[in-house]
């Protein structure tokens, strides 16, 4: 079964380049991230990690960590590695998953239970659909899953703002509108009446009978 918002995210233990890990405790009471590869030494994923090695203090801003998985051996990545920091620039400081025998990949549902085997001898083709990005909340609960295809690096600045909204939006009634960034106008939900909204937001305005927008509370 596919895993879907608010399902629980699996828990495993795995080996990475930071040591071994359960990863509903490593996780811990914030937030995580966790994008995956299909392979090791491959072009889109050498930026992508590289990127989020970058992008690293503002994950931490929001209290969320970053972590990478790739279908291989976890002395395979330690060699990726210097190669992200050379085309990147930026030092792999986050954990990488090692998943040689795609037991995760399968675990998320990002490879078919039935494959058999190990990742030698598997391209980047076989495993093209281990590109998903997973956001987990300190309830350990799925709040976001994005997947791109092998040929599309992804956007993180997408994950940072949608990571803002998920947390504006768990700590306050709101809801935010397409294009949304911090500092922006909100919605209202419905669970909260006019007379609530006027007290919680200092009042709204109606653009529809249906949608109320707000200043971003704090």
């Amino acid at each position: 079964m596919s895993l879907r918002i608010n399902d629980i995210a699996p828990d495993f233990e795995a080996d990475t380049t930071e040591g071994p890990i359960r990863f509903h405790d490593w996780i811990g009471d914030g937030y995580a991230v966790l994008f995956s590869h299909p392979k090791d030494f491959t072009p889109v994923c050498t930026t992508e990690l590289g990127l989020m090695a970058g992008l690293a203090p503002e994950f931490a801003k929001r209290n969320a960590k970053i972590i990478g998985i790739s279908v291989d051996p976890v002395e395979s990545h330690d060699k990726w590695k210097a190669d992200i920091q050379t085309a990147t620039g930026h030092a792999v400081g986050y954990p990488m998953i090692g998943d040689p025998e795609l037991k995760v990949a399968k675990l998320y549902d990002m490879l078919p239970a039935s494959i058999e085997g190990s990742s030698e001898g598997r391209t980047p083709a076989d495993n093209a659909t281990v590109r998903t990005v997973f956001v987990v909340g300190p309830d350990k609960r799925i709040k976001l899953s994005l997947t791109y295809p092998m040929t599309t690096g992804r956007n993180f600045d997408e994950i940072l703002r949608a990571l803002d909204s998920i947390q504006l939006t768990a700590k306050h009634q709101v809801a935010t509108p397409a294009n949304w960034k911090q500092g922006e106008d909100v919605i209202v939900t419905a669970s909260v009446s006019d007379e609530d909204a006027n007290t919680r937001f200092g009042g709204f305005e109606r653009v529809l009978p249906y949608l109320r927008k707000t200043r971003q509370p704090d």
